[in-house]
């Protein structure tokens, strides 16, 4: 071996040893790499239901909820025949996924339009992912993001004293964890999060394929592994079996009955789907109002993780649920 092909070598050996280390020390190289494909899926996602678009709806775009935060901004969509009339709208506040490291609002752009065109404000929020920001950061800013709605409803032609949190993946984490906020004075103090509205104008959730409890996950496989980058980057350590402000994440132990109305979906091989089964069963347990929509083990095709987003015939019939669940407690006005 010539002193170059040597020298060479050794610099590759250096390199190889350095990426490892990165991976080592910081949930970082990992989150990118993860964050550069959920980006682009949802994005695609995204474009492909723009073919559902309906008429007629209009747009608030980068609504800054909070001065002092550069990543505060949120988009609102709104039927424009109605708001032509002088109604005001109950508000649909959605919190995006992409497992708390990746995602922006903008990607939930085309589905907020096609869920306003049934006669709701609905809001799509950015909050900082992690490791950028941790816990309890994105349900501190969804609070704040709520308060500024209530506080401005001329602004949003909305009904404030009718509100619903939806999200999806980690969204729908944040969201859960902040309706128990809103609803649980116990669980504000656990968390040390102020919640930015009173119980009474939160009337229900629409929850898809979220994590709701964080003690027993799973974490072989694959998948176990993108879990312990989630949990890394987003609680600031590998090992959170000793954290117990950290465990106050699962929202499965702190529920009471006067969380809101809620309904609950995951697809059939979504590896999530334990968890929404989970809180479904909690929530019944407590008699709060429910409705789930879960599927078969063996249907075909198999639903993976945020099934609903693609408007085939069972992401239409999710729709369907959606609005049915949301018109039933809208009736209750």
């Amino acid at each position: 071996m010539n002193k170059k092909v040597k020298w060479a070598f050794l610099v590759l050996l250096a390199l190889v040893g350095i990426v490892f280390l990165a991976f080592k020390i910081s949930p970082y190289p990992s989150v990118w790499i993860i964050r550069y494909a959920f980006n682009k899926e949802a994005d695609r996602v995204n474009q492909e239901l723009e073919k559902f678009l309906p008429d007629n709806i209009e747009t608030i775009s980068n609504v800054h909820y909070d001065e002092n935060d550069a990543n505060a901004y949120m988009d609102a969509f709104f039927p424009a025949d109605a708001v032509k009339s002088g109604n005001r709208l109950p508000v649909i506040v959605w919190t995006h996924g992409g497992g708390l490291i990746s995602g922006n609002k903008n990607q939930l752009s085309n589905y907020c339009k096609i869920l306003a065109s049934h006669g709701y404000v609905v809001v799509s929020i950015d909050y900082t992912i992690a490791p950028e920001a941790k816990y309890p950061t994105p349900m501190e800013q969804l609070n704040k993001a709520l308060a500024f709605i209530a506080t401005n409803p001329d602004k949003f032609n909305a009904d404030t004293s009718f509100f619903v949190l939806a999200g999806d993946s980690g969204g729908s984490m944040i969201a859960a964890t902040t309706a128990n906020i809103i609803t649980s004075p116990e669980y504000a103090k656990i968390t040390k999060v102020q919640p930015g509205l009173n119980p009474d104008q939160l009337k229900g959730l629409l929850l898809y394929c979220g994590i709701y409890e964080i003690d027993n996950l799973k974490m072989e496989g694959a998948f176990g592994s993108f879990l312990k980058t989630v949990m890394w980057a987003y609680f600031d350590s590998k090992d959170i079996s000793k954290d117990n402000y950290a465990k106050s994440a699962s929202v499965t132990n702190f529920l009471t009955k006067s969380f809101p109305p809620t309904f609950i979906s995951a697809g059939n091989e979504d590896p999530l789907l334990p968890q929404s089964k989970l809180l479904a069963e909690k929530l019944s347990a407590l008699q709060v109002p429910l409705d789930t929509l879960f599927f078969p083990i063996d249907h075909e095709p198999a639903l993976g993780h945020e099934y609903q987003f693609t408007l085939d015939d069972v992401g239409k019939l999710a729709l369907e649920r959606s609005i049915k669940f949301l018109d039933a407690i809208s009736d209750q006005r």
